[in-house]
């Protein structure tokens, strides 16, 4: 079928018509897309200060330094040690008689602690005062004989010669009668080992023998005397701390305390003695201390905590020691200032107990305690609580 010319060009006229609406219709459509799509202006990303948003300040105790003096103290572990301790042993061979004290018994020095069988001894004892009663004899007949000589001499009846004999004879029996007195003085000590004696003051310990047992000389030993007042406590010191204890061991001994276990009780002493050589498997040196022990509370072989002060330092600064921060870039404090927080490197010069002596800080600066750990460089705080001392309790700026 063919089309005429006017059709075709209606035809024409309608399609272009149909395009133009269609696009005008697609750009309504899409006017509004492209305004949703817009971005909006963003909002600032840090808000102002004291502003909705902003980091609340963090509540904090603070403490003020302190400057004063401190003592350096030396704190290991000791036993207690008696001084002395002796074995008693009889000194000749003999059978015990009688014992008298008990076992545990304070005792005293010189008090009788055993009897011993000393017939024998008594024995010899009259042997030898006879001895010296047969030569004192025959020493006053030598004496009379020379008498008897001189005058003869005198007469001209003997020789000077008969006369010197009879001199000799008298110096002879003198000499004799020295003898005797020497053995009568040797029988006397041998009977007084028959009565044994504390050696010294002290607590006896277990009687090893009993009435009637066989005693031999210098081998038996019969009980053992431990002194308990004064008593000793003896330790370790450092090498390094080495100088300070010799320095203060020359000014009399430096003090000494030593604490029982379980509340036990705290003793105070003097540094006697420190050994001459360093061990050289644990680089100590071994020292002594002496306490005075009147109601026997320390007891041989008992452990203790010692305490010894060796420096004293001088006008440093002292804050609490839980103030004080170990970080992976050293030690330091915050320092509390108008209201900011601000981190201070410090060097921590000796530590003891609630007490740190520190450099860094300056005296009566505030230091961060309680909140310390939700601190940050600059950050903003609040003080909640009143302030204290830098020494166990003490109040702000006392010494």
């Amino acid at each position: 079928m063919t089309l005429s010319r006017p059709f075709l060009s209606t035809l024409c006229t309608l399609t272009a018509l149909a395009g133009l609406l269609l696009a005008g219709c697609s750009d309504q459509a899409a006017a509004p897309a492209d305004t949703a799509a817009a971005p909006a202006p963003q909002a600032a990303s840090t808000p102002a200060k004291g502003g909705p948003g902003a980091q609340p300040p963090v509540s904090v105790t603070t403490v003020r330094a302190l400057q004063r003096d401190m003592a350096v103290n030396l704190k290991t572990t000791g036993t207690v040690v008696s001084l002395s301790s002796v074995d008693v042993k009889s000194q000749i061979t003999s059978t015990l008689r009688q014992v008298h004290f008990r076992e545990g018994q304070f005792v005293k020095a010189g008090q009788l602690l055993f009897t011993l069988d000393a017939r024998t001894e008594e024995a010899n004892l009259a042997k030898t005062r006879a001895q010296l009663a047969k030569d004192t004899v025959s020493l006053n007949d030598a004496r009379r004989q020379w008498q008897r000589a001189k005058q003869l001499l005198a007469q001209k009846f003997v020789s000077q010669g008969a006369l010197d004999t009879a001199l000799a004879e008298v110096d002879a029996w003198q000499a004799t009668l020295a003898s005797d007195q020497a053995a009568i003085t040797a029988s006397q000590v041998a009977l007084s080992y028959a009565r044994i004696t504390a050696p010294q003051a002290g607590r006896a310990g277990a009687v090893n023998v009993f009435a009637g047992s066989a005693v031999l000389a210098n081998q038996t030993p019969l009980v053992t005397i431990t002194q308990l007042d004064p008593i000793g406590v003896a330790f370790s010191i450092a090498q390094r701390d080495l100088s300070s204890a010799l320095a203060a061991l020359k000014d009399g001994g430096a003090v000494v305390t030593a604490v029982l276990a379980d509340k036990g009780g705290s003793f105070q002493g003097r540094l006697q003695f420190m050994d001459n050589l360093v061990d050289a498997s644990s680089g100590t040196v071994m020292a002594k201390a002496n306490f005075a022990n009147p109601g026997s509370k320390l007891w041989p072989g008992a452990f203790v905590e010692v305490s010894q002060t060796v420096a004293t330092l001088s006008d440093v600064v002292v804050v609490p020691q839980v103030s004080v921060i170990q970080g992976p870039r050293g030690t330091f404090v915050y320092v509390i200032a108008d209201g900011v927080a601000s981190m201070r490197p410090v060097k921590l010069l000796y530590a003891e107990g609630a007490d740190a002596a520190i450099e860094g800080v300056k005296p009566g600066e505030e230091v961060a305690l309680d909140g310390r750990q939700n601190l940050r460089p600059n950050a903003s705080v609040v003080v909640r609580a009143p302030q204290g001392a830098a020494s166990g309790g003490k109040k702000a700026g006392q010494p």
